[in-house]
């Protein structure tokens, strides 16, 4: 009997694009399936995702990719435009760099709107995309924070958040200020987080006080991708209801992994998402919060098996 040999391989690579670099890394064999990693933000990194989750999605059969979009985590660069434009070029030259002529990509939370983005301009580029917690409607989300906080609020008879979400609620909806207060609202709600983790994640939770890059990056945010994000293409407001309708009629697949812990959505809103890609591309998990990947690795992992067999 022929015994089958399985190379995997790690790529830590710094791609130069306009004189600037990007951070980027590959796990496992490049013949394998190719996933490409965006991570959330704005303004964020993709350390999360390497650390508990990549060397174990290219042990299952896939070509795992991940980055930091320019001027966001390792990719620092302070002439940043922080335009969706650049960072589909960006994209583009990790497939170059990478010699990928499609891939699926893997958008979580921010990460995921990029995803979409750029699957509509780059139809034939993408094999396919899931998105991981991500939001198609930022006012909707901004609000189910902003709506879940003040029930909390309530519940416990704390007027002092309740007087600051009464004057949110009077904030101009659109601005930075307004979005960054309500995200402030749910981290201190724990909408990030499951309320019942499994032994799983709590494991690899316990692994943000232990690894050196997880220390260092884990709570790292750089507040320029934001509000740049924000001055260029008005993010805050995003609605990409229409952009997914256009990419599911491109014949692009499109798949969903969201958790029935995640504050961030609503049943309503996920409804919604699973309206537009079909009932059977999108799996509501159990015991699951925003970090997807972390809470229910294993679900995670089967169901990107699954989707793209």
């Amino acid at each position: 009997m022929k015994k089958t040999l399985t190379v995997f391989v790690f790529i830590l690579s710094t791609l130069v694009v306009n004189s600037q670099t990007i951070y980027s890394k590959a796990f496992g064999n490049p013949n394998d399936k190719p996933l490409i990693f965006l991570h959330g933000g704005p303004g964020y990194n993709s350390v999360g995702f390497e650390a508990t989750t990549a060397q174990e999605l290219s042990e299952n059969g896939f070509y795992v990719i991940s980055y930091d979009r320019r001027g966001e985590g390792r990719s620092t660069d302070k002439n940043a435009k922080f335009t969706f434009n650049e960072t589909f070029d960006d994209i583009n030259s990790i497939y170059d760099n990478f010699n990928l002529t499609s891939a699926t990509l893997i958008g979580h939370s921010f990460g995921g709107v990029i995803a979409t983005l750029y699957a509509e301009k780059h139809p034939n580029n993408t094999k396919s995309i899931i998105l991981v917690s991500a939001p198609l409607s930022m006012q909707e989300t901004l609000s189910t924070i902003l709506k879940s906080s003040k029930s909390i609020y309530i519940s416990n008879k704390d007027s002092v958040n309740l007087n600051y979400i009464n004057r949110l609620e009077k904030m101009d909806k659109s601005s930075i200020e307004y979005s960054s207060y309500c995200f402030g609202h749910a981290m201190q709600n724990g909408f990030y987080y499951p309320k019942e983790p499994t032994t799983e994640a709590v494991n690899r939770y316990s692994m943000f006080k232990t690894d050196t890059l997880l220390i260092k990056y884990s709570s790292q945010m750089t507040y320029e991708a934001p509000r740049g994000f924000w001055q260029n293409e008005n993010y805050t407001t995003l609605d990409l209801k229409d952009n997914l309708k256009q990419i599911v009629k491109n014949g692009t697949p499109v798949f969903g992994l969201y958790g029935k812990d995640d504050g961030l959505f609503s049943k309503s809103q996920v409804r919604t998402i699973e309206n537009l890609i079909g009932e059977n591309n999108l799996e509501y998990l159990h015991n699951c919060s925003h970090n997807l990947f972390i809470d229910q690795q294993t679900k995670f992992i089967d169901a990107l098996k699954k989707w793209t067999e």
